[in-house]
């Protein structure tokens, strides 16, 4: 379920419901206010706090008992977990946040990969901002973001300076698009010359390619986040429930 940048009324609910769950305000155990309660102390309808409510649930932040009400669990285990996703991370973190340099920027050839993913055609312009991601003062992560080159026009994805906003953020806001979900795809592949340079890696060390596809509510692509990790500097982690 996505939560837009201005998320509807049910949605800032589960965020205040989700704050005060976090600060303590409602302990794991302890019962949670009533819809009615709720509806006089938010100001919403009661559909409003029913949805609230729901996702809630089926996200296991709250537990129902027949007759009883509504208990808190506390913030689900699996919620740290999918935060790390590399795609969806550098989609919603402002580059400030992070140490690197922008060492690319401008419209290039799509490699295949990414004219497959942006549903373009083979070898069209796109544009490209490529940041170099330091940690420890030593390079860690190449991180590409692919656009067409449409929706870099009346950006500052061309600037040389790291975004105070995340990409979805900076997008949302001066493009009007509305980033729905991300298909990411993981690969290994040997560096070519330039990566293995600038990662300061060796050439016969792999490196994990992450691709992140991210799509409107129709599936149409907008945007492709590319992030190459030395494989023997990283590894991938990643949690669901089980059905």
């Amino acid at each position: 379920m996505s939560l837009e940048s201005v998320p509807p009324k049910y949605a800032q609910l589960v965020q205040a419901l989700q704050r005060r769950i976090e600060s303590g305000t409602y302990p794991p155990g302890s019962m949670l206010p009533s819809e009615h309660q709720l509806i006089g102390e938010f100001g919403v309808s009661r559909p409003t706090v029913v949805a609230a409510l729901r996702v809630l649930r089926e996200q296991g932040w709250i537990e129902s008992q027949q007759g009883k009400g509504r208990f808190v669990r506390g913030r689900p285990a699996m919620a740290a977990v999918e935060q790390k996703r590399p795609g969806q991370a550098y989609l919603t973190m402002p580059e400030t946040r992070s140490t690197g340099e922008v060492v690319e920027v401008g419209a290039v050839a799509a490699p295949n990969r990414v004219g497959v993913l942006l549903d373009v055609q083979p070898k069209s312009k796109v544009f490209l901002r490529r940041r170099l991601i330091a940690r420890d003062g030593e390079p860690a992560e190449l991180v590409s973001l692919w656009l067409p080159l449409e929706l870099s026009e009346g950006t500052d994805l061309t600037s040389g300076e790291p975004l105070p906003q995340g990409f979805r953020e900076h997008l949302q806001a001066r493009k009007g698009v509305r980033f729905d979900h991300i298909v990411e795809q993981i690969t290994a592949r040997m560096p070519s010359a330039d990566e293995a340079k600038q990662l300061a890696m060796p050439k016969n060390q792999p490196l994990l390619a992450v691709f992140g596809a991210v799509r409107d509510a129709s599936g149409q692509p907008l945007a492709v986040v590319e992030v190459l990790l030395p494989a023997d500097r990283h590894e991938l982690e990643d949690a669901y429930p089980i059905g």
